[in-house]
């Protein structure tokens, strides 16, 4: 069975990545990270996700990333703001060049354990502020990782990394999570923590929308 690093916060596209990962066949090694985010609850729901699913193997990497600060997720001085769904300047809650250290140590992971594959779930349709979740960046992430692995400059073994919605909305996603038996359920997306979710920053109205427009309940909302 091949194998294959699947990058898992806790939240709603990187739980459906997983699980497309596990339908097509692949052996899963969960990757997350403790990166000084505000709060832990992303990473309890990554923990349960990770059992639900059933993976070979959950690794949570402890990154500093709050250091520095530079965003609201990391910096506890700055203020989660209120959502807007039509926003299209970049949020204070990008982390800076996240998914690009996120990438390099799954990178290092996927050699280490000779996995040639990567998947990480994001998307530039609903959210284009965020840069690191552009399609362009992914191609030039790959090419970067396999100019700096033996796997993908010596062995001819290169590492892909799969973007499966990078041009799908949430609502897709979603639907697509259905079909796959994705406990939604057990994802957590608020950026403020807390019990239950803030329903009013950014990424709750993000998710909230995307549910109605997939015409799911979110089952999240009502444990």
């Amino acid at each position: 069975m091949k194998r294959a690093v699947v990058l898992l916060s806790g939240g709603l596209d990187s739980a459906v990545a997983l699980y497309l990962a596990k339908s097509r066949g692949f052996e899963i090694h969960a990757l997350s990270f403790d990166y000084g985010q505000r709060h832990d609850r992303e990473l309890h729901a990554a923990k349960a996700i990770a059992q639900e699913a059933g993976v070979a193997a959950h690794q949570v990497v402890s990154l500093k990333l709050d250091q520095w600060g530079g965003s609201s997720l990391t910096d506890k001085s700055m203020e989660v703001e209120n959502g807007d769904v039509t926003r299209q300047d970049i949020p204070v809650t990008y982390v800076p060049a996240r998914n690009m250290v996120f990438l390099s140590v799954a990178a290092s992971y996927a050699e280490a354990i000779q996995a040639t594959e990567i998947f990480i779930g994001v998307s530039q349709v609903d959210y284009s502020g965020y840069v690191d979740c552009r399609q362009e960046f992914i191609e030039a992430m790959e090419n970067a990782v396999n100019k700096g692995t033996v796997m993908g400059a010596e062995q001819n073994r290169p590492i892909r990394i799969h973007a499966p919605f990078v041009h799908k909305t949430k609502a897709e996603e979603i639907q697509l999570g259905r079909e796959l038996g994705v406990p939604f359920e057990l994802t957590w997306s608020c950026y403020r923590g807390g019990e239950k979710p803030c329903e009013t920053c950014d990424s709750c109205l993000l998710r909230a929308k995307a549910f109605a427009e997939a015409g799911i309940e979110d089952k999240a909302l009502t444990r």
